[in-house]
Parts: C-alpha cells; structure tokens; sequence
C-alpha cells in the first residue's frame, strides 16, 4: 500500500493524460461524477481528437449512479454522455464499451444488476479507478459510518439515504470491487477540499470510518492523489512543518 500525492496547476489534464493512456491500451477504466472528472473528461476528449487514438477496446464503468433517470440533470452517466461520449461519437471517433448503472431501477434493483453484469465479466481487474473525494470524506456513494463502509462481499450495494446533496438514493461500487484494480486515482480541486484531502491522504492519515476515503489507502495496492494547489494546501504546509 502506498499514496502518492501530487499538487498540479491541472490535475485535471494530468488525469486525463492517465485515462487516455489506459483507453488507448484497451483498459478496464471507472469512472465518478463530479464538476473536476467532468473537466478531465473534456481533456480526455480533446487529446483523442488531436492524436486520432482508438479508444473501442476500452471498457468504461462507474463507481457509483443517483437513482435518477440518464437524462435527469444529477446523472452521472448523463453527465459523462454529455462531456465524454457525446462529443466522441460527434467527431466520429471510436467509442468504448460501456456498463451503466441503472439508477432509474431503484436502489437495490439497480445494484443487483450491476453486481450480475462485474460477475459475469469475471469480475474484470479494472486497470484504473477515478474517484473524487467529498468535503464530507466520501467516495463514490460511501458516506460517512454507512453501513456500506464494512461490506466485504458484495461488489455493489444499494444506498437508500445519500449523505450529501443531491439526497437521492444511490447506487456505488464497495471496497472489494474498488480495489480490484492496478491504479487507484483521487481528483480533487478546490479549497473545500483541503481538510478532506489531508485528513484521508496526508502524513497523519488514519483509517476512519467517518472519513471514508482514509479507508482505502490501506486496502489498496497503489494510490494515486491529484490535486490544485487550493485542495493540496494543508497537506503542503504539513509536509513544510507549517
């Protein structure tokens, strides 16, 4: 287990350098919601049209969906058809498979579906894992003492009560299908991600399950922190002696 932080100007564009890379190679890649993966999403799309890299050998998942219709506004995979897909298939490029979440389902409908489809692709050792870090400390839809925190079993639960806005129910990968993977990524930007980011990935991180990122690390074979200098300022000034 080992994590590896960087403070980048565009951690975005660093990410989607990662995801063009995996892509490119016919990876195994799952992706998150969130306004800083939609920008790398966005970079994402730009380096495959300017190198002309054929990305139909890759698979995308999600970490975790909102019980929402896809074309509802807090969809994930709403959100990643618009910013990745869609502009993809515009410029006629190549498209990768992907496995959505069935969010509109229900909770427990949707995360057994989920859960059959990763089995009954063995379940597939994903080359890399984008998630983004809540100022709450959650990650994909693992709140704060949740339940779903100490799964170990299954590979994908149903969460009737979200922690943090939108409060829709939620569907989200566990821990055992999380780290089944080479590369682990964390994106986060903003100052309102400073004590999250330092809490669950810095010099005195514990594993806490009021933090739910800090859990990871230790399960984990390789994590990798990409943050703006606003989300990385407390971990600097430790690192420093500030």
């Amino acid at each position: 287990m080992g994590v590896e932080l960087e403070i980048l100007d565009d951690p975005a564009r660093a990410c989607a350098a990662m995801l063009v890379g995996v892509a490119a190679g016919s990876g195994q890649i799952v992706l998150t919601g969130g306004s800083t993966p939609r920008a790398a999403y966005g970079e994402f799309v730009d380096a495959v049209r300017s190198v002309g890299v054929d990305v139909s050998g890759s698979t995308l998942w999600f970490s975790d969906e909102r019980c929402v219709p896809p074309e509802d506004d807090r969809s994930n995979y709403g959100m990643v058809k618009a910013s990745l897909l869609d502009p993809l298939a515009h410029a006629g490029g190549s498209l990768p498979s992907v496995h959505r979440m069935r969010g509109e389902l229900g909770p427990h409908a949707a995360a057994d579906e989920y859960e059959r489809e990763l089995r009954a692709a063995g379940p597939p050792r994903f080359d890399l894992v984008l998630l983004g870090i809540g100022g709450d400390g959650h990650l994909a839809s693992m709140f704060p003492d949740q339940g779903s925190l100490s799964e170990r079993s299954r590979l994908v639960l149903g969460v009737e009560q979200a922690g943090l806005e939108p409060y829709v129910p939620r569907v989200t990968l566990t821990f055992p299908a999380l780290v089944n993977a080479r590369q682990i990524v964390f994106l986060a930007t903003g100052d309102s991600k400073a004590e999250p980011v330092a809490a669950a990935f810095g010099p005195d991180a514990k594993p806490d399950p009021f933090l739910p990122a800090s859990l990871l690390p230790p399960l984990a074979s390789e994590v990798k922190v990409l943050v703006d200098p606003a989300a990385g300022a407390l971990v600097r000034s430790a690192a420093s002696g500030a």
